[in-house]
């Protein structure tokens, strides 16, 4: 009984911390991109008013906007490049962490979760000083895409090397030794024994950057230049913010929000099957 009573109390704090941080947040963004607002009456309790706006045709009418749409189209596939480049840079990464021995790895190992400690604006700031109009290598990313990528990347790679390099350390190696005494080369074996053990861990990475990439600012405000064709959603839900379009703001937001949650549950759904394919 004592036992059940303390699940329960588990269950119900952690729905209330859930609700609190997650869920209250989330549910008041989209009622605000549907154009709904909340008042408190003289009672202080919350009333919801559904303006004329009220209504998917007005969402639908926010996101859709050049503006808009472009920053959002930026964005998710900025997000989905670097994310799949990371992917594959980050299994070779952490191949060499895991399998080699080398002067300087640890040294490697803290320039790799650097991107964790460091505040993104002071990124953007060394991304400008690298690859602005005074660039020490002559080379101006300012206001191009290929800037944008570049900083990306950097912000996002931690999260692809370390969702691999657990897997790769836990790794039998009886099966590789195996395949290479049956004859087969390395890269075979790579591709027939290690990465489908590495598969749900690369789709985790893969995950978790794109997250990262899809909502970052600090590191790609400067790069981009305030310029049109480089504002990604984040960008110009801030631009929207501060000229008080709150409305429009938060539909940006929302669409983001949906579109990034169902590619998520995908690469989810897509791991846990391949990860009960090989539990079998």
């Amino acid at each position: 009984m004592g036992g059940a009573l303390g699940v329960a109390s588990g269950s119900a704090l952690l729905m209330s911390y859930l609700s609190l941080i997650v869920l209250i947040p989330i549910a008041a963004i989209a009622a605000r991109g549907l154009g709904v607002t909340v008042h408190t009456n003289g009672w202080g309790m919350a009333v919801w008013h559904w303006s004329a706006s009220s209504d998917f045709s007005g969402f639908w009418s926010n996101v859709t906007q050049s503006d808009s749409a472009h920053a959002i189209w930026l964005s998710l596939w900025l997000s989905l490049s670097v994310a799949a480049v990371n992917a594959v840079f980050g299994v070779v990464i952490a191949m060499v962490l895991v399998r080699d021995s080398f002067a300087g790895k640890r040294l490697l190992e803290g320039v790799i979760d650097l991107p964790f400690a460091l505040p993104t604006i002071v990124a953007g700031v060394v991304f400008v000083y690298l690859y602005g109009g005074s660039s020490p290598v002559h080379v101006n990313l300012i206001g191009t895409w290929m800037g944008l990528l570049v900083a990306l990347l950097f912000v996002t790679l931690p999260f692809s090397v370390r969702a691999v390099q657990p897997v790769l350390e836990s790794l039998d190696s009886n099966a590789e030794d195996a395949s290479r005494s049956l004859g087969a080369g390395g890269f075979r074996t790579f591709a027939s024994v290690v990465l489908p053990s590495l598969l749900p861990a690369i789709l985790t990475g893969f995950g978790l950057a794109f997250a990262r990439a899809v909502g970052e600012f600090g590191s790609i405000t400067l790069i981009a230049g305030g310029q049109q064709t480089t504002t990604t959603a984040s960008n110009l839900i801030f631009n929207l913010f501060a000229g008080q379009n709150y409305t429009r703001a938060a539909a940006v937001s929302v669409a983001l929000l949906v579109l990034s949650l169902l590619l998520l549950a995908s690469i989810g759904v897509t791991s846990s099957r391949i990860q009960r394919r090989l539990s079998l």
